[in-house]
C-alpha cells in the first residue's frame, strides 16, 4: 500500500594520543576518531526504544539528549530527543544545515514565538534562532540532513492543517510537510488494525502514543524506527490504538548539506 497524503518523488581508542602526533596530512584520520558514529548505517533497518537511553549533557546547560542517530561531533548529522529544563537555553545559533523538529511536550520558545505540543517546525539552511524554554519542554529534532535547496521556513501548529486522504487502519492524517522529495505526516492508528506502509524512499517514524507490534517486536511511545528504501513496514496496531510522526524521504539526500 502506498503511502498516502505525499506528494510524488521528485570511541575514542588507545591510539588517540600516536595520531596526535601524526604530521598534518593524517589529521583528518584523528578526526575521524573524535567522531560519534551512531546508527550511521543507513543500508539496514534501526529499531531504539529511546526510553531506554541515558539523556546525554549538551554544551547549553539543563539541556540534555537522547541520541538516535548521529555522524560527527558537537556539529553533527544527528537525530535526538532533547529535553530542555525549566529556565535553559541556548545563545544565538545559526542552522547551516537546517533544523526540524517536533514538539513532544511543553512550550519551546524563541524570538520568534511560542511553539506548544504537537507544533512542527522545519528551519532552513542558514537560519539562525536563540531556543529557549520558560517551563521545561521535549522535542524530537533532526540535525544538517536538509537539502541544499531546500529553502522553506514551516511552522505546523495543531489545528492549522487540514486532514489528509485516509488509508484503511488510519482514523486521522495531517501532512506536514510535502516537497523536496520528503513527506512528512502525522496520523492516529485505528486499535488493533493492521498497518502498511510501502513503497517508500526510507522510513523513518518516532511512536508518540500508544503501541504496536513490528517485526516481532513492541513498539513503545518514544520508540524511533528506520527503514530503508526496498523494505516495508507492516505492524498490528495494539488495544489503546497509537499516534505516529512519520518521514518518507531518502535517509540522507544526495543534495544533502555538507559540513
Amino acid at each position: 500500500m502506498m503511502l498516502s497524503g505525499c506528494a510524488p518523488p521528485d570511541m575514542l581508542g588507545h591510539g588517540q594520543d600516536k595520531l596526535a602526533c601524526l604530521p598534518n596530512v593524517d589529521r583528518q584520520l584523528q578526526k575521524k576518531a573524535k567522531q560519534m558514529l551512531l546508527n550511521e548505517d543507513l543500508s539496514v533497518p534501526v529499531r531504539v526504544d529511546a526510553t531506554k537511553l541515558n539523556w546525554v549533557p549538551s554544551p547549553a546547560k539543563g539541556v540534555d539528549r537522547r541520541m538516535l542517530f548521529r555522524i560527527g561531533e558537537e556539529k553533527a548529522r544527528a537525530t535526538s530527543i532533547v529535553r530542555y529544563a525549566s529556565g535553559s537555553q541556548f545563545s544565538y545559533h545559526r542552522h547551516p544545515g537546517g533544523e526540524e523538529f517536533l514538539v513532544l511536550d511543553g512550550i519551546f520558545q524563541d524570538e520568534t514565538g511560542d511553539f506548544g505540543a504537537g507544533t512542527y517546525v522545519r528551519n532552513p539552511p542558514g537560519s539562525g534562532h536563540a531556543p529557549r524554554t520558560r517551563d521545561g519542554c521535549t522535542i524530537f529534532v533532526k540535525l544538517w540532513q536538509f537539502r541544499v535547496d531546500d529553502g522553506e521556513h514551516i511552522v505546523r501548529r495543531p489545528g492549522d492543517t487540514p486532514g489528509a486522504q485516509l488509508r484503511p487502519g488510519v482514523i486521522e492524517a495531517i501532512t506536514l510537510f510535502s516537497g523536496c522529495d520528503e513527506c512528512v505526516m502525522l496520523e492516529k492508528w485505528k486499535a488493533n488494525a493492521d498497518i502498511e506502509l510501502s513503497g517508500f524512499k526510507g522510513l523513518e517514524l518516532l511512536v508518540l502514543e500508544g503501541d504496536l507490534i513490528e517485526a516481532s517486536t513492541r513498539l513503545g511511545p518514544l520508540t524511533w524506527l528506520r527503514l530503508p528504501a526496498g523494505t516495508s513496514f507492516r505492524a498490528r496496531v495494539g488495544a489503546e490504538g497509537a499516534s505516529v510522526w512519520y518521514k518518507d524521504a531518502p535517509l540522507l539526500h544526495g543534495q544533502v548539506c555538507s559540513f
